[in-house]
């Protein structure tokens, strides 16, 4: 890094607003998650007034996620490229003008068109503000700052289903949307007035357009692979022709990457070990969590026969323990390592996965869950520590895309696996489905623990020391 910007990051660690930025991103980032899984608690309700299919109330869940994991990338780089502040300020003011419109909808084309946008606006907002999260921290204040944002992450998909039910039961379906609009505005405004300009690259760059194409496509496409392999099945035509065409995109990427002027990335990056591994902790970890409250919504819904008020509420402890987890990880993790932090994360996750599997009812689930949490929430840490602590501040934006895309393929992944090997009890045929899909997640989070234990650098992240290329 040059004597420059690392006087450039030096100014703005000292800047006494930083936590207040933090507070404002994480409200932003917030929402975004929160979107996911507030919507789902919404669906049946959605689906009588509007009259959709069930391909339709598919789609307006996946909409929204193929948007957000498949323009992540491209939202990274133009961070970089053109500064985090700018990106992020256009990604919310996008985020919360499509959430206006998808909550006036009145059929299926406004509705899905809005998720769209909401998608769009997301992929714009979430690495820009990553990205921004990471230049305004160093050293130990980086960690913490990484394990606040974690914990925004793992809680806020918990307390979706909180929230869902809550809006949902209460003033109606529409205000899932509605109530980012005022919060969006606010956190808009603040953040204008707040968030320093940071500039973009000191060397001119043009956007790789064909580049930001293919990664697109490719991205966009495999996650609609996984999210339709769970109907058309895993071995299907459908399924793995997708894939196929997914690797045949990407490879096509990496090729040109190598051949253009000024690339939308250098996939070298994925070459190095903090980065491989981080991205490979944000996808097990994603999919873990997804995939365990996937199992626990349906669960208490379907088998236990609880409402959608009922079950958020019996998900607000989740979301605390996530929070927790995640809090705790982020304080010690500069002690401990990022590969210790990691492993224990994943086998706390192990463990209670396991009790929900064993152990039939609801509180058994309900604890069981929890505890699975607290450990996921810890490995959320682990990745974005191990990801972002060696990369330069002007690939910050491109790294923070590439967890942010590894982190929708986990979602999009956790989801198709586990609606598979608990196609039959979804369906409404008894809890072995359940069951065997906590197992699954039980021994899928064993596995990454001991995978972690090779893959994970040893050192502790040195997060204050000047990011450095490779």
């Amino acid at each position: 890094m040059s004597a420059h910007a690392v006087g450039q990051s030096a100014a703005v660690t000292a800047d006494p607003r930083r936590w207040r930025m933090l507070a404002l991103l994480g409200v932003a980032q917030f929402m975004l998650i929160l979107d996911v899984t507030v919507v789902a608690i919404a669906l049946p309700h959605i689906g009588v007034d509007l009259a959709l299919s069930r391909e339709a109330l598919t789609w307006v869940v996946s909409a929204y996620t193929l948007m957000f994991g498949g323009l992540m990338l491209l939202g990274g780089r133009l961070a970089d490229l053109f500064g985090s502040r700018r990106v992020a300020l256009a990604g919310l003011a996008v985020f919360t003008l499509a959430s206006l419109v998808t909550g006036l909808a009145q059929g299926a084309v406004t509705l899905l068109g809005g998720r769209v946008l909401q998608g769009v606006g997301a992929a714009l907002l979430s690495p820009a503000a990553l990205s921004m999260v990471t230049k305004l921290f160093h050293g130990e204040e980086r960690n913490k700052a990484l394990g606040i944002w974690s914990a925004l992450g793992g809680g806020g998909s918990a307390i979706g289903v909180l929230v869902g039910g809550l809006l949902t039961a209460g003033p109606g379906w529409q205000w899932v949307f509605y109530v980012n609009v005022p919060i969006g505005v606010l956190v808009l405004v603040a953040l204008t007035r707040t968030l320093p300009k940071d500039l973009p690259q000191a060397t001119p760059a043009r956007l790789d357009v064909p580049g930001a194409v293919l990664v697109t496509a490719g991205t966009g496409t495999a996650i609609y692979a996984l999210i339709n392999a769970g109907d058309r099945g895993w071995l299907s035509v459908a399924t793995l022709g997708t894939l196929a065409g997914a690797v045949v995109l990407y490879a096509g990427f990496g090729m040109l990457q190598g051949a253009v002027r000024s690339p939308l990335m250098d996939v070298r990056i994925l070459a190095r070990r903090p980065v491989a591994a981080g991205t490979f902790l944000i996808l097990v970890a994603t999919a873990l969590m997804i995939a365990v409250f996937f199992l626990g919504s349906f669960y208490l819904q379907h088998l236990q026969g609880y409402g959608a008020l009922a079950t958020g509420l019996l998900f607000l402890p989740i979301a605390v323990v996530t929070i927790i987890g995640a809090q705790v990880a982020g304080r010690v993790i500069g002690h401990l390592g990022a590969r210790l932090v990691a492993t224990v994360g994943l086998v706390i996750a192990a463990a209670g996965t396991a009790i929900a599997a064993i152990w039939d009812g609801p509180a058994s689930v309900v604890t069981g869950v929890s505890v699975g949490a607290t450990g996921i929430g810890a490995a959320f840490v682990a990745a974005s520590t191990t990801a972002l602590a060696q990369v330069a501040a002007s690939e910050a934006g491109i790294a923070s895309g590439l967890l942010s895309t590894f982190h929708e393929f986990g979602a999009a992944l956790g989801v198709a696996v586990v609606s598979s090997i608990a196609a039959t009890s979804i369906a409404g045929s008894g809890g072995s489905g359940f069951t065997r899909g906590f197992i699954f997640a039980a021994v899928t989070a064993a596995v990454a623990a001991v995978l972690s234990l090779i893959i994970v650098p040893a050192a502790k992240p040195s997060a204050g020391a000047p990011a450095h290329g490779h």
